[in-house]
């Protein structure tokens, strides 16, 4: 059984007063669960002094089998492990000169950690052993059509497994993962940390961004087997087999990647977890936490068991949308956006970005 704490506040606990009721329903740990949530009892045949099976998960729905597998307790530890994805190890000489900095900055900023860098061959081996009472993630990891998609997948596939940090090769790491929680916050209490991408407050927003607020993939720090992690793998792993079978993998285009494995179902997989009656008491709030709850915010909040960074922590330097400077004292992580595919925030704060300061020097002009 999932262990949720029941605490939802915001940053800095001096301004609680301010702080939106929507975030504040009261989590629940369920007692107890009916339909898909209740793990199968398997049947006792009889035996003459022969070990019985428990659990027989063989056939039990996905999200049962990744929760029994991965089970996941909010008051351990915060795994010390960074991982990162690329190409080529940094041992190689193949491995970027560009690259070699900021990936040096994870290590260097958070010493004692076992940090490693994934190249794609030993990705599949890794999975193999993380997931083989879980075949059908494996077939769905294989089948995925391009690099970037299987990208996506091993972020949310590692850290459920292990937990830890994921960030892309090409961030830098500005301050230690121990700095991105205030000091009043117990660990105990956290089991998933999340920045936001993007918060385009304008009419058209829809023409840039997949949701009004955009919550980061390229920066994750979680525990294994947290709920969040749990339902986009097994939405991602039943979403590839369903077009597998009706052969539409083949033709998947690029410009769907958002959509498929990228913010926008990291996104939608949060919201739908801060308004999940298995976890939080929706009686005690004003109704669904939103987009609304977020934006403009520029310290962080706690719902549940989950801490919203604001969107300088992950996404410092972009001049948009609020975010300040990398020197900031909320800003963490920096990303440089040079990795192998291209990125889709990347392209669209440009354009943006270009299209904001057409309107100022049109203003300006008037």
């Amino acid at each position: 059984m999932d262990q949720i704490p029941p605490q939802a506040e915001s940053w800095p606990a001096a301004n609680k007063e301010g702080h939106t009721t929507r975030t504040g329903y009261t989590p629940t740990t369920p007692v107890s669960r009916t339909g898909s949530d209740r793990m199968p009892q398997a049947k006792k045949p009889k035996t003459h002094g022969q070990q019985q099976l428990l659990q027989d998960m063989s056939r039990a729905p996905l999200k049962d089998k990744l929760a029994y597998q991965f089970p996941y307790d909010v008051e351990t530890k915060f795994p010390a492990y960074i991982w990162q994805t690329w190409k080529y190890t940094p041992a190689s000489g193949d491995f970027g000169e560009n690259l070699r900095p900021a990936e040096a900055s994870w290590s260097e900023k958070h010493p004692g950690f076992v940090h490693e860098v994934i190249t794609d061959q030993v990705a599949v081996h890794l999975l193999r052993h993380l997931y083989v009472a879980v075949p059908e993630v494996l077939e769905a990891y294989q089948s995925l059509p391009l690099p970037v998609l299987k990208a996506d997948f091993f972020r949310y596939l590692i850290l459920l497994a292990r937990g830890g940090i994921y960030s892309d090769i090409d961030t830098y790491a500005l301050k230690s993962a121990a700095e991105w929680l205030p000091e009043s916050v117990p660990r105990e209490a956290i089991g998933l940390v999340i920045g936001i991408e993007a918060d385009p407050d304008r009419e058209d927003w829809a023409d840039w961004y997949s949701r009004r607020i955009q919550f980061c993939q390229w920066t994750i720090q979680s525990k294994p087997g947290h709920p969040v992690l749990r339902d986009v793998v097994a939405n991602i792993t039943q979403e590839t087999l369903k077009k597998k079978k009706e052969g539409s993998l083949k033709s998947f285009k690029g410009n769907n990647v958002i959509e498929f494995t990228g913010p926008a179902l990291w996104t939608d997989t949060i919201f739908k977890f801060l308004n999940d009656d298995k976890y939080f008491d929706m009686n005690t709030g004003k109704g669904n936490i939103t987009w609304e709850d977020f934006t403009g915010m520029t310290t962080a909040k706690k719902v549940g068991d989950v801490v919203i960074l604001p969107i300088t922590s992950f996404s410092p330097g972009v001049q948009q949308m609020g975010a300040e400077d990398y020197d900031h004292p909320m800003a963490f992580v920096k990303h440089e956006f040079e990795g192998m595919f291209p990125c889709s925030f990347c392209l669209s704060l440009l354009t943006y970005s270009r299209d904001m300061e057409t309107r100022e020097r049109t203003t300006y002009r008037r």
